[in-house]
C-alpha cells in the first residue's frame, strides 16, 4: 500500500461485523475494533459489538430505505480525511464489507487517495441467518448453486434474475422486505413455481430473531400479516423447506379454522 507523506500515516480498515451476534466476530475483527482510534459504523451493527470499545470515538453513518444519514461520497471523504489525520479508522459494516456493503467503493476511494487500507471479511447476513434457522444454502439433493441479489438496489425492473431461482438453485435476497410483492411477481414471471418454498429470516443471529416459511405466491402477504421488519433476508428454493423456520401457512390455516 502507498503511505501518504503529508502528515502522520493513518489507515482505514474495512471490517465485517457479521450479522449481529458478537460471538460471530472473527478474532481479527475483534482486535481491529479494540485498536481503533475511530469507528465509522452502519446502523445494522449490533450495539453489543460497539460496546466492545466503549471509549472509542464513533460516527454513525446509518442508512435506511430512501434515507441516508450521509451519502456514500461523503463517507468516503470522511474515511480519507480521518486517516490523513493519522487515525486508525475502522469502517465497521454489518455482515461482510464486500457483499452489499459498498466496501468495494470505499476501497477504491482509499486507493485513489493513497490511503493505506485493509479488509477483514465477516460472516454474511445470508450465511449467519440461514445457519441460525438450520437452512442449508446448498444441499446435495436439492441445490448446487447459490445467488445473492438485492431486492431494491437499482430498482427491480433493471435487474435480470432469469435463471437464478428455481429447481436446483437457491436465491438469497437482501433488502427485499419492502418489495416482497414485486419480488414474488418477478420470479413467477421468470418461470419460478408459485409453490416454491421461501423462508424469511428477520434479525438473523440476534436474540429477537425469527424465521418464517411459506410459498413464493404468499411471500408479500406473509410479510405483511406477520409484520416482518428489516433487517431480514429472503431465501427462495427447496432448501427453504428444511430447517426450523415456522410454517406461516400452517399458522394462517389455524387462524382461519378458529374464525370459521
Amino acid at each position: 500500500m502507498t503511505t501518504i507523506s503529508n502528515g502522520p500515516a493513518g489507515e482505514v480498515i474495512l471490517v465485517g461485523a457479521g450479522p449481529g451476534d458478537p460471538d460471530l466476530l472473527t478474532i481479527k475483527a475483534h482486535k481491529a475494533i479494540l485498536a481503533a482510534d475511530l469507528i465509522v459504523h452502519d446502523g445494522l451493527v449490533d450495539p453489543r459489538i460497539l460496546a466492545l470499545a466503549p471509549d472509542t470515538s464513533r460516527i454513525s453513518v446509518a442508512k435506511s430505505r430512501s434515507r441516508h444519514t450521509m451519502r456514500q461520497e461523503a463517507i468516503n471523504d470522511l474515511l480519507i480525511a480521518e486517516a490523513r489525520r493519522g487515525k486508525r479508522v475502522v469502517r465497521l459494516k454489518g455482515g461482510d464489507p464486500f457483499i452489499f456493503g459498498r466496501g468495494g467503493e470505499e476501497a477504491e476511494a482509499c486507493i485513489a487517495a493513497g490511503i493505506p487500507f485493509s479488509i477483514i471479511p465477516g460472516i454474511s447476513a445470508a450465511m449467519g441467518s440461514a445457519a441460525g434457522a438450520m437452512i442449508p444454502l446448498t444441499h446435495r439433493s436439492v441445490s448446487s448453486a447459490v445467488t445473492f441479489v438485492a431486492g431494491q438496489c437499482q430498482g427491480l425492473a433493471e435487474q435480470n434474475w432469469a435463471g437464478l431461482a428455481g429447481p436446483g438453485r437457491t436465491m438469497v435476497i437482501y433488502m427485499g422486505v419492502a418489495t416482497a410483492d414485486l419480488i414474488a411477481e418477478k420470479l413467477i414471471a421468470d418461470g419460478v413455481s408459485p409453490d416454491m418454498p421461501v423462508a424469511v429470516i428477520e434479525n438473523g443471529t440476534r436474540p429477537e430473531t425469527r424465521a418464517l416459511r411459506t410459498l413464493l405466491t404468499d411471500l408479500g402477504a406473509m410479510i405483511c400479516r406477520e409484520g416482518v421488519k428489516s433487517p431480514a433476508v429472503i431465501i427462495v428454493g427447496m432448501v427453504a423447506a428444511r430447517g426450523t423456520a415456522s410454517n406461516a401457512l400452517l399458522s394462517l390455516a389455524h387462524v382461519a379454522e378458529a374464525n370459521a
